[in-house]
């Protein structure tokens, strides 16, 4: 008979997430680094007495917001490359729901985070419990059903031998580079508690390792050929890219073979952007150089991309044949594309050997050296700093030349993420992280955080409009807990400009996205420094680009997180570059300026660009 320990059963749950250990970077690391916790009746007394218990073997971060501290651990995530994760408990009720938006962010960006939201009693002993949704037509519904549409895997403990299965699936999910994604294990608040006998094999350690799925050799074959065949070849390269941890061998294929590369938002960095071959961000946020060859190339590799309308320009920008080389079965057969199921190292590697000795036409590459050249120039105009109102492509200048090249930029959502995309010039795998999948307002700050924890050698910035840092700020007292340091460019356009000036490209008047055109008795005065200060961050207010790149030095040697706030021009963005986006308009108006909308809008639709 096998021995056995008696636990409760969310001892058992921390014990055994301890033994999960993971191949990481050279190293034999725990596969969890932590978790995250903000306790309620529903998690207190059965996870926290375990998590307690636990001390260093696995520790406990307390997060100011629910939704913030499962940012964050989902930005450690990405910025591990998905090698580590971490989880994130809360009692039943609105904490549990407030990471709903999280779960979601982290499935549209197919990110590991283990979600362990307390649940009601299993025994309905008590029933209702404080924070208890009662659905009069399904007893078995809680809160926590809010989970299933943005989860990879769903599950409800109501037994404490039910782990024994469950554990294993959810790592299962939480590694597996297709099936990757959040998991939700919901936590019967008297389950937590209750004993079992457990077999002391469970807690076994157990090494994880990354999984590499080799092509198959007919849809191989089929790419090279068509590969050898083409005249004007393009590589999209995506976040699969720098998961695959390829950009190296990325890079030595498109010197050997000069098929130029576009980057999308999540796989931007796979090349340096002075690599020969890079053309720049690929989209409606895209360069000039990159969303040309798009449309000229015959043929396409996507690589490790799910292809969202802004990869893809609403499906206007790609003229020739598209592959698609992804470890998702959905992902590689999206847009008609001929599928490539395979890992992106392994893949990328295949045609190294099977295109040996053949290169892209000199045309073709001559035009693209061109079409960088040119492209570079907007850059660098757009960067250049000016006597007006500064924009925020000359507020990404003055970061770009502060920060040191190892330095990571955090982004989420606004007009910073395109301005972004077109202007930083990454110069080291991981130094960008901008979060585009879900585009969620209140990710920067708690994912700035999550970057520091993953890669404490390097330094963080985070690019934050005033819109989201009101929405989500809470985080930054978290950093300056922790001593986690970031540096925090908070862009003051008083309001939610990027909106603003989609609104007005659809032809509808300026309306409930600046501060000045909404509703109000008085504008508000709002003291982005002095909020700052209150949470514990140095802070400071510049009023210029001078101004602001000597405060950057400033922050440069402050021991905690510092907060620059800086006031721009929500009219201006960089007008180089870009391509059209299906934002639907109205078929109908009275607005003059919404009917020519419209019209454009149809032209579009009918294929007729202008």
């Amino acid at each position: 008979m096998s021995a056995t320990i008696r636990l409760t059963m969310a001892q058992a749950l921390v014990r055994w997430m301890s033994a999960q250990m993971v191949e990481f970077e050279g190293q034999t690391l725990p596969y969890f680094a932590g978790v995250w916790a903000i306790f309620g009746h529903g998690n207190v007394a059965g996870m926290g007495e375990a998590l307690a218990a636990a001390g260093d073997a696995m520790p406990t971060w307390r997060g100011h917001n629910e939704q913030g501290m499962a940012h964050a651990a989902i930005a450690f995530a990405k910025a591990s490359r998905r090698g580590r994760a971490m989880a994130c408990t809360t009692s039943i009720g609105p904490g549990a729901t407030n990471m709903v938006t999280a779960a979601a962010l982290a499935h549209v960006n197919r990110l590991p985070v283990l979600f362990l939201p307390g649940d009601v009693y299993a025994s309905r002993r008590p029933d209702p419990v404080l924070q208890q949704i009662e659905d009069f037509a399904d007893a078995t519904v809680s809160a926590n059903d809010c989970f299933r549409p943005v989860s990879r895997l769903f599950d409800r403990i109501m037994r404490p031998e039910q782990i024994v299965d469950a554990l294993p699936r959810a790592m299962v999910v939480l590694t597996d580079p297709a099936l990757c994604g959040p998991v939700t294990l919901a936590l019967c608040q008297d389950v937590q508690a209750e004993a079992f006998d457990y077999p002391e094999s469970f807690f076994t350690q157990r090494v994880w390792r990354q999984r590499r799925p080799v092509p198959d050799a007919h849809e191989l074959s089929a790419l090279v050929s068509a590969l050898r065949g083409a005249k004007r070849p393009l590589i999209v390269a995506g976040g699969g890219v720098l998961y695959s941890r390829a950009e190296a061998a990325l890079a030595d294929l498109a010197l050997a073979t000069r098929i130029p590369v576009a980057e999308t938002q999540a796989g931007k960095g796979s090349l340096r952007w002075d690599h020969p071959q890079a053309l720049g961000s690929i989209g409606v946020t895209g360069s000039s150089s990159a969303n040309r060859a798009a449309a000229d190339a015959d043929v396409v590799v996507a690589i490790g991309t799910r292809l969202q309308d802004f990869t893809t320009g609403s499906r206007t920008l790609f003229g020739g044949s598209l592959f698609q080389v992804n470890v998702a079965t959905t992902d590689a057969s999206k847009h008609g594309a001929e599928p490539v199921l395979g890992d992106a190292l392994m893949v990328i590697d295949a045609l190294d050997h099977s295109l040996a000795g053949w290169r892209a036409p000199d045309p073709w590459v001559v035009a693209n050296d061109q079409a960088v050249r040119e492209w570079n120039a907007v850059v660098d105009a757009a960067i250049d700093p000016g006597d007006a109102l500064p924009s925020d492509a000359q507020v990404i200048g003055a970061v770009l030349r502060t920060a040191r090249e190892d330095a990571v930029v955090v982004c989420a959502a606004g007009g910073l993420p395109g301005e972004l995309h077109k202007l930083w010039r990454t110069r080291r795998p991981g130094g960008y992280h901008v979060e585009y999948g879900f585009s969620c307002m209140g990710y920067e700050l708690a994912g700035g955080l999550g970057v520091k924890m993953a890669r404490p050698e390097r330094d963080v910035f985070v690019m934050i409009g005033d819109g989201s840092y009101l929405m989500l700020n809470s985080e930054l007292a978290t950093s300056v807990m922790l001593g986690c340091k970031i540096t925090v460019i908070l862009l003051d356009n008083r309001g939610y400009g990027c909106i603003n000036r989609l609104q007005q490209g659809t032809g509808g008047r300026p309306f409930n996205n600046l501060l000045a055109d909404s509703r109000h008795e008085a504008m508000p005065a709002i003291d982005f420094a002095l909020h700052a200060r209150s949470l514990g961050a140095g802070s400071e207010k510049v009023s210029g680009i001078a101004d602001l790149e000597a405060a950057l030095q400033r922050a440069a040697v402050s021991p905690h997180s510092y907060v620059i706030v800086i006031d721009t021009d929500p009219a201006v963005t960089t007008q180089g570059g870009g391509h059209w986006w299906d934002v639907a308009v109205p078929e109908v108006s009275e607005r003059a300026e919404v009917r020519a909308a419209r019209g454009r809008y149809e032209q579009y639709l009918d294929g007729e660009r202008e």
